[in-house]
């Protein structure tokens, strides 16, 4: 069995709902970044001091998990039923392979480690 590293990018509104959806799939073992980040979605202008600035950036969260490969399908599944909105800014969702993982308390390796 192989590991699989999935990166979700997405709103900081929508990451307690994808979170309770994750857990409802026994999937609980996460890292969260809070990230700026652009697309489609452009930036905001805000208003500050009163002049207005034109922000390239908009702010978003970055939820990491190492999984199991026969994870994968389930967490994608969940995350797009729950991160939808069908508006610019939803998110993504990247994959990247992995060779290994190595709990450093137990030694345990691979499917074993995560």
């Amino acid at each position: 069995m192989g590991l699989q590293k999935i990166e979700i990018i997405t709103q900081p509104s929508k990451f307690e709902e994808l979170r309770l959806a994750l857990s409802k799939i026994k999937v609980t073992g996460m890292t969260v970044f809070s990230v700026q980040g652009c697309g489609t979605q452009k930036g905001i202008d805000e208003i500050y001091r009163g002049r207005k600035l034109a922000s390239t950036m908009n702010e978003k969260i970055k939820v990491e998990l190492v999984v199991d490969d026969s994870l994968v399908s389930s967490i994608v599944d969940t995350a797009k039923q729950t991160l939808t909105t069908g508006k610019v800014g939803d998110g993504k969702i990247f994959f990247y392979p992995i060779t290994n993982a190595i709990k450093i308390r137990t030694g345990e390796e691979g499917s074993d480690a995560v």
